[in-house]
């Protein structure tokens, strides 16, 4: 994949997966404003009000699309986590291998992740499983991780075989 089409579609996803974050928020405040307004009734004896029924349900399957989506992103902006207190004192060439290798590893973590990730999809759909109060299918929410992980694999890929950054 060219890399500027890469860098175009990983941008978009982070993005999406921020727009997603931001509905979490609103749904949220919606929510804990409806138990304000609840308990507030309470205590002045008037009907009882509740919060958004199924906001459980719906933050713990939205959540868990936008999470992944960040990877990608975080992995062609090489933002992970470097411990650079032992590979400082290795000779250049030494920290050119590594700075090598170790995204190859991260593209194999996340296909292997992926792997994973289908084998759980295919045992929750056959499993019919649904969320508890809004009764939606599980098994799609999984789609936007699968994704994210093959998009964070081919950027490790691309980093793995381009020339390596200094560590």
């Amino acid at each position: 994949m060219p890399p500027r089409l890469l860098e175009r579609l990983v941008s978009i996803w982070a993005l999406l997966g921020g727009v997603i974050l931001l509905v979490i928020t609103v749904v949220t405040t919606l929510n804990v404003g409806a138990n304000l307004v609840g308990r507030l009734s309470d205590a002045l004896g008037g009907g009882h009000i509740e919060g958004l029924p199924g906001y459980e349900d719906f933050v713990r399957l939205v959540i868990s699309c936008a999470a992944l989506m960040f990877f990608p992103y975080c992995q062609m902006r090489r933002g992970h986590v470097a411990v650079t207190i032992f590979t400082d004192k290795m000779p250049l060439p030494v920290r050119r291998v590594i700075a090598r290798i170790w995204p190859a590893c991260i593209a194999l973590l996340a296909v292997f992740l992926g792997y994973w990730m289908i084998e759980g999809m295919l045992e929750t759909r056959a499993d019919r499983a649904a969320t508890a109060i809004l009764g939606w299918t599980i098994w799609p929410f999984y789609i936007p991780g699968l994704i994210s992980l093959a998009l964070w694999a081919v950027v490790a890929a691309q980093q793995a075989v381009s020339e390596p950054q200094e560590i």
